[in-house]
């Protein structure tokens, strides 16, 4: 049976949380199981419920996650409106 240190495992799910990485996408890239992780998440989970520092950073990297969701969303829509522009300027000339 495999064992996997705490800050591997901490790291892992830091992927998860602060990266909006995908079990099985880390399951698949670290060679461990999905069960595994989804574990370690749920321990995690409770400790950040009786630890306070814990909670703190784990909401700071939901945030993160949301945050670079955000600005992906915002770069793809930018990328858009710059090809509509260029669009419409050769239909006006």
């Amino acid at each position: 049976m495999n064992r996997y240190d705490d800050d591997f495992r901490e790291n892992i799910v830091k992927l998860h949380l602060e990266e909006g990485r995908t079990l099985k996408s880390l399951a698949e890239e670290y060679h461990i199981c999905r069960a595994s992780i989804q574990n370690w998440l749920k321990l995690y989970n409770e400790e950040c419920l009786e630890n306070a520092n814990k909670k703190e950073e784990r909401d700071y990297m939901k945030e993160i996650n949301r945050l670079r969701k955000e600005l992906e969303e915002a770069r793809k829509e930018n990328e858009f409106l710059k090809k509509a522009a260029a669009f419409f300027a050769k239909e006006i000339d």
